[in-house]
C-alpha cells in the first residue's frame, strides 16, 4: 500500500494519522485516517505512531494509488513523507517577558499565540527573583524576551537578559526586542553558553506590530527542540518533514483560507480550552478609529472555556438554573464525559459548547466605544475588527460531531445583535465544517506543498 503523505498529529491523549495522495498533481485526495492512543506516557511517541498508521491500514481500501521508489515503510504501508503536527508533551510552552504590557508584552503574545504556543506567563518590566523562580518551574520550551523600540529604551531588556543568563533556566530564548541591544544580547548568551536566536522586534514603532518573524522562528525553534520533550525523541525516525505546534498548523490553515477565499473565523472547541483563529485586515472604516494596532492573523486561548476539564467551572459562570431552563435537566446530576453517552450528557455538552463558543468569539471581537467630550460624542473602536470576516468555520470534535452543531454555527453565524461587536451583521456569513478534521494536517501540508493543500482545503469544506 503506497501514500505519498502522511500527517501525524500527535494530541495529547490521541494520535491521528491522515494520508493524502496525488501530491504534486492537480488531483490531490485525502484517502483515510488511523487513531491511537500516544504513547507519550510510555516515554516514546513512535508506539502510538506505528499503531495509528496500523489503524489507518485497516481503514483504507486496498487501491490507494501509486508514488516513486523513495519511501520509508511500516509494514506493507510506505510513504514518501511523514508531516506533523503535536500538541503533546505541554506542547510549545512559552513564556514572555517585555517593558510596557500594553506594547511589547502584548505584541510578543500576539506572535507567540498566532505560532501555537502555550503561554504560562508574562512579566513587564526588570525581572524580580519570584519570576525566575517561576520560569524555572514552568520549564518552558522558549522564552520570548522582548522590550523597547527601536532605538528606544534599552536597559529593561540588556538586563533582563542578563538574569536569564544567570537563572537556572537553560530554555532558549528568542530576542525580539530593541535593535540596538543585537551584539549585547548576543555576547551575554555566548558567555553563558546559552540558545540564543534573534530576529526583527516585535514592536519596533509605537502602535506598531511586526509579529510576523517572531512568529516564524518560535515555529523553527519548536521544531529544532521538539525531540527533546518527554516520549517524542525518537519521533525523527519516523518523521522526516516538518514538524509544527498543532495551533500553529490551524492557523496555517486559517492563513490559506483566507489567501484563496477571503477573511476568515476559526472556532475550535475542546475539552480544555477554546481557541479562535481569525484572519483579516479589518476594514478601513474602523482602522481609522482602532485605539491599538492588530495582526493580520490572531489567536486567542481561553482557558476556562472548555466542556469537559473547563465544565464546572463553565457551568458555573453560565448558572445552572440557566442551563436547567436550556436542557430540560439539572446539570449537576450529569457526570461530565469526553464524549457524551447519554441524553443528558450530550444535552449539556451542546449547551456548553454553544455557551464557550459564543463568550469565546466576544473575547475575540471588539466592541465600538462611546466617549464624550466638548466636541461632543466620539467613536472609537475597540479591539480586534471582524467585521469584513466571509466565513465562520467549525473545527475540532464538538463543533465537527455534535448532532445539533448546525444550529450552534448559525447562532454564532448571528451575534451581533446589538450592531456594537465589530463582527458581521446577523446572517451576513457564510458557514463551513473542517468535516474531515484536517484542519492542522492541511496547515503542516501547506509548509511542503501549498497548491495541493489550498485544493484539500477547498473540498474539505
Amino acid at each position: 500500500m503506497k501514500i505519498d503523505v502522511l500527517v501525524a498529529e500527535i494530541g495529547s491523549t490521541t494520535t491521528i494519522v491522515s494520508a493524502f495522495n496525488g501530491m504534486g498533481t492537480n488531483n490531490p485526495v485525502f484517502i483515510g485516517q488511523g487513531f491511537a492512543p500516544t504513547s507519550i506516557a510510555q516515554n516514546d511517541v513512535r508506539i502510538g505512531l506505528n499503531a495509528a498508521i496500523d489503524n489507518l491500514r485497516s481503514n483504507l481500501r486496498d487501491s490507494c494509488g501509486g508514488l516513486g521508489s523513495n519511501f520509508s515503510s511500516v509494514g506493507n504501508l510506505e510513504y514518501t513523507r511523514m508531516l506533523a503536527t503535536s500538541s503533546a508533551a505541554g506542547g510549545l510552552r512559552m513564556t514572555v517577558h517585555g517593558l510596557v504590557y500594553d506594547m511589547t508584552v502584548r505584541a510578543g503574545q500576539e506572535a507567540a499565540l498566532g505560532a501555537g504556543a502555550n503561554i504560562h506567563m508574562v512579566t513587564a518590566g526588570i525581572l524580580r527573583e519570584e519570576d525566575l523562580a517561576k520560569i524555572e518551574k514552568i520549564a518552558p520550551n522558549l522564552i520570548l524576551l522582548a522590550g523597547g523600540t527601536d532605538y528606544g529604551e534599552r536597559e529593561t531588556a540588556l538586563k533582563n537578559a542578563e538574569l536569564l543568563c544567570a537563572s537556572d533556566s537553560k530554555a532558549p530564548v528568542l530576542y525580539c526586542g530593541n535593535v540596538q541591544n543585537h551584539d549585547a544580547v548576543r555576547n551575554f548568551f555566548e558567555k553563558a553558553e546559552r540558545k540564543l536566536y534573534i530576529t526583527q522586534n516585535v514592536y519596533p514603532r509605537l502602535d506598531e506590530l511586526n509579529v510576523e518573524p517572531v512568529r516564524e522562528l518560535i515555529q523553527k525553534a519548536f521544531e529544532e527542540h521538539i525531540t527533546e520533550a518527554p516520549g517524542m525523541a525518537q519521533v525523527r525516525e519516523m518523521v522526516n518533514g516538518k514538524i509544527m505546534p498543532t495551533p500553529g498548523a490551524v492557523m496555517e490553515c486559517a492563513r490559506l483560507m483566507h489567501r484563496e477565499m477571503g477573511d476568515v473565523i476559526v472556532v475550535d472547541v475542546g475539552g480544555a480550552t477554546t481557541d479562535i483563529h481569525s484572519v483579516t485586515e479589518g476594514s478601513e472604516e474602523y482602522r481609522r478609529i482602532q485605539t491599538s494596532p492588530q495582526p493580520l492573523a490572531k489567536r486567542t486561548v481561553e482557558g476556562d472555556l472548555g466542556v469537559y476539564v473547563s465544565a464546572k467551572h463553565l457551568c458555573e459562570m453560565v448558572g445552572y438554573d440557566v442551563l436547567a431552563k436550556e436542557i430540560g435537566f439539572d446539570a449537576t446530576e450529569i457526570t461530565y464525559q469526553p464524549i457524551p453517552e447519554t441524553p443528558a450528557q450530550l444535552a449539556l455538552t451542546t449547551a456548553l459548547t454553544r455557551h464557550a463558543a459564543t463568550l469565546a468569539i466576544k473575547r475575540h471581537a471588539g466592541r465600538l466605544r462611546y466617549t464624550f467630550g466638548p466636541g461632543g460624542r466620539h467613536t472609537w473602536a475597540d479591539g480586534r475588527d471582524l467585521t469584513k470576516i466571509k466565513w465562520l468555520v467549525a473545527t475540532g470534535g464538538a463543533l465537527t460531531r455534535l448532532p445539533d452543531r448546525a444550529v450552534i454555527m448559525e447562532t454564532l453565524r448571528d451575534l451581533n445583535t446589538d450592531s456594537m461587536m465589530l463582527y458581521p451583521r446577523p446572517g451576513e456569513l457564510h458557514l463551513l465544517e473542517d468535516r474531515q478534521y484536517i484542519m492542522a494536517s492541511l496547515g503542516v501540508l501547506s509548509s511542503e506543498f501549498p497548491e495541493e493543500a489550498a485544493i484539500l482545503m477547498k473540498l474539505n469544506h
